[in-house]
């Protein structure tokens, strides 16, 4: 498959943004172009992974949650990562790229608070003006991600209008960078918006997929029969598939946010029950507007998905199905009770559905991509289990 270089995934994709930002984007497409090939930066940003963040990440064969599943299940474990979340790779990659640009300042957006806080890392650590746009629904349930980004010297802006989530805070970071582009790298927290930022994302995060490559080759001497992510944005689905995605034997699965479930007009499943459209600066897959965007993690609130998810759907190559709250939950706890693993909310809907293809016996061997820990979502599932 193609890489899709130019930012059009098969008519997905693009720079569907105003005037005045076009050539911003442009130069920043140009400058990572750039790095993308340069040595000495990808020498820079692996001694960084390695150094900071704390790559490589196992790969866990979970043994006791395979017995009961019936199929091998392999977790890539990105929740060991520091910050918690695989959100760190793609910070680390573009600070890098914000401080040789010469920018003094970084934003962001935020809904679980996991890329916020990410981002707060390495403003730190490059010595950069940070400030995080999070929406108020998500920031009262998240309220202990709120103080690490600002402990960590963040400023939080708590955004409440329209419906005070993700994609609220996404326009108002891209308001702002609309205003200050000269001295300001807005670093975007996923497979989204307009280019470079989908292909950026993917680059910096497709060591998630490169080292679980290996590593699943050097453990069972084979590649596996699935990938399974969940899927919001999509960084760290794409993160596990780029590496194998010209490996047509092996299978993609995207896990949305189903929400309620049923016929419910609550949930946050763009692939799996939306439309095409634009948003964001892209065109790609959009919820419909009767539907409130809704689901129990925070992380996958999002009313759109990257546009090479959009393209993967469109051409067969991964199958996206919406998980409801209730299975999210019960995969949270599963997972917490059979290997001593709390995985973030988001996490555990791919779990979920790993556990249904497992069940199933739709295949033998599964490689799921563990994208956070459950250490965020400690206050809000407390309330929903009885323990």
């Amino acid at each position: 498959m193609s890489d899709h270089a130019d930012g059009d995934f098969d008519g997905f994709g693009g720079r569907h943004v105003p005037e005045p930002m076009q050539e911003p984007l442009a130069e920043l497409a140009a400058a990572f172009d750039a790095i993308a090939t340069d040595d000495d930066f990808q020498a820079a940003f692996r001694e960084v992974l390695e150094g900071f963040a704390g790559r490589p990440t196992p790969l866990y064969h979970a043994g006791n949650l395979s017995e009961e599943l019936g199929a091998d299940v392999y977790l890539k474990r990105e929740d060991l990562l520091h910050g918690g979340a695989h959100k760190i790779n793609n910070c680390l990659g573009q600070a890098l790229l914000a401080d040789r640009a010469g920018k003094t300042r970084l934003i962001a957006e935020t809904g679980a608070g996991q890329h916020g806080v990410a981002t707060a890392m390495v403003g730190a650590m490059f010595d950069l003006d940070t400030e995080i746009y999070m929406g108020k629904k998500d920031a009262d349930r998240q309220r202990m991600n709120v103080f690490r980004m600002r402990l960590m010297g963040a400023e939080v802006n708590e955004v409440t209008q329209g419906g005070a989530g993700l994609a609220d805070a996404v326009d108002v970071a891209l308001e702002d960078f609309a205003e200050n582009m000269k001295d300001t790298h807005y670093l975007v927290g996923s497979v989204v918006g307009p280019d470079p930022f989908p292909r950026m994302v993917r680059e910096f995060q497709s060591v998630i997929g490169t080292e679980a490559r290996e590593q699943v080759v050097e453990e069972t001497g084979d590649l596996p029969d699935a990938c399974v992510a969940c899927v919001g944005g999509g960084s760290n689905a794409i993160g596990l598939f780029h590496a194998f995605r010209d490996d047509e034997d092996v299978a993609f699965y995207g896990a949305e946010g189903g929400g309620e479930g049923g016929d419910s007009k609550r949930h946050a499943a763009p692939l799996a029950s939306g439309t095409d459209g634009t948003i964001h600066g892209m065109r790609t897959r959009v919820i419909d507007d009767d539907v409130e965007v809704h689901s129990v993690s925070a992380g996958l609130d999002y009313p759109g998905v990257g546009p090479e998810h959009a393209m993967f759907r469109a051409v067969g190559r991964c199958e996206y199905r919406a998980v409801t709250d209730d299975e999210a939950l019960a995969a949270f706890r599963t997972l917490s009770e059979t290997e001593g693993i709390i995985p973030a909310l988001e996490s555990s809907h791919a779990v979920a559905l790993a556990a249904d293809l497992a069940e199933n016996g739709d295949h033998d061997t599964i490689v799921v991509n563990l994208s956070g820990r459950g250490d965020k979502d400690m206050e809000q599932t407390a309330r929903m289990f009885d323990l």
